[in-house]
């Protein structure tokens, strides 16, 4: 479990000093829904693995989840030309490629693992998907005000140069709904796995 964790927090910090041994610096970086999902990991996950077991089920399940967002949102959309978003072919040094891997694919992973095997105490509550949207809907909001500022928006999706407001507003919606089922297939998982967890710990009943 600590080893699990530790690896996890090793690989936050190696794919963001990775991906910044290129072109990208370190503050240039910062804007990213990927840097800052990681980060909030890698943050929890260093903290799990000096503190024991969870004690915040639905902070672990939010950090977790938003994780899960970047690695899904990459490979299904970024890094997909069937979906419409792709950010197309991108030249990196094998350090970035290397860091972007570990960022996008290995940290995700890891978290899930965490979550599904290692996780003391759980019992996520329905309404935590709809709270767990807080972020990514802070995060459209920061991006839009920034765009504003720098005239450059993060990912294609809500480019507000190339969609217009009405793009970005109907991209938003889309993937708030499926941030949110996907919170719930979250609730869903863990509610099943922690009623059989406790169902082992009961005895048999008498007859």
């Amino acid at each position: 479990m600590r080893f699990l964790r530790i690896t996890a927090l090793v690989a936050v910090i190696a794919g963001v000093a990775l991906t910044a041994a290129g072109a990208a610096t370190v503050s240039g970086l910062l804007p990213y829904f990927t840097i800052q999902s990681n980060v909030a990991y890698g943050l929890f996950a260093g903290w799990a693995a000096s503190r024991g077991p969870i004690t915040r089920p639905a902070l672990k399940g939010a950090v977790t989840l938003y994780v899960t967002i970047t690695g899904l949102v990459y490979h299904l959309v970024l890094a997909n030309p069937a979906s419409g978003f792709s950010m197309g072919p991108v030249e990196r040094t094998f350090a970035e490629s290397v860091g972007n891997q570990l960022l996008h694919t290995v940290v995700p992973l890891l978290a899930v693992l965490d979550w599904l095997i290692f996780d003391e105490r759980r019992r996520f509550r329905w309404r935590y998907a709809a709270y767990w949207l807080a972020f990514p809907l802070g995060y459209l909001g920061f991006a839009l005000i920034r765009g504003l500022i720098t005239h450059t928006y993060p990912y294609p999706f809500i480019d507000v140069t190339d969609l217009g407001y009405a793009g970005v507003s109907l991209s938003a919606v889309f993937f708030a709904a499926a941030f949110w089922l996907l919170g719930l297939a979250f609730v869903a998982v863990d509610r099943v796995r922690w009623r059989a967890a406790a169902d082992d710990r009961d005895p048999d009943p008498v007859i």
